[in-house]
């Protein structure tokens, strides 16, 4: 199966790449280096943002050390539905469906976007995005007829 996470020295980490905190899956938003104390490593400050939920982490890792990286998978899939209890049906270009995946609780009104337009009579194309064993939906495009 494919690793939930790989690792990488933690000066190796940039801006906008991905890194995981408290085992959550986080975009950077920050990284600064302090220099070397007389007896030590330079350590990296981190700061870095929740994909599913947006909440902030910061750490502070000594720069020769393991970081881990998310293994982070994004698939296009069609909605054809959405049952009352809020779960999607979905269909990839394949024609496999999977219906385990439920309306995005963040960011907070993004699900009821996804409604409206579905509803209205919309062909949408949704992002799933999936990492450390969570499914998320975290964008949608209206598909072209």
């Amino acid at each position: 199966g494919a690793e939930l996470k790989t690792q990488t020295e933690a000066g190796q980490i940039r801006v906008g790449g991905f890194m995981t905190m408290k085992d959550r899956p986080c975009k950077v938003s920050a990284v600064s280096t302090s220099k070397t104390g007389k007896h030590g490593h330079a350590k990296c400050n981190f700061t870095a943002i929740d994909i599913f939920n947006g909440k902030k982490y910061e750490d502070i890792i000594p720069s020769t050390h393991t970081a881990y990286v998310p293994t982070i998978v994004r698939k296009e899939y069609t909605l054809t539905d959405i049952q009352e209890d809020g779960y999607l049906c979905l269909m990839d270009d394949e024609g496999n469906t999977r219906e385990d995946v439920t309306l995005p609780p963040y960011p907070e009104n993004f699900g009821r976007e996804i409604e409206t337009a579905f509803k209205s009579g919309k062909m949408l194309s949704l992002t799933l995005v999936s990492a450390m064993g969570h499914d998320q939906i975290t964008a949608m495009k209206e598909e072209a007829e």
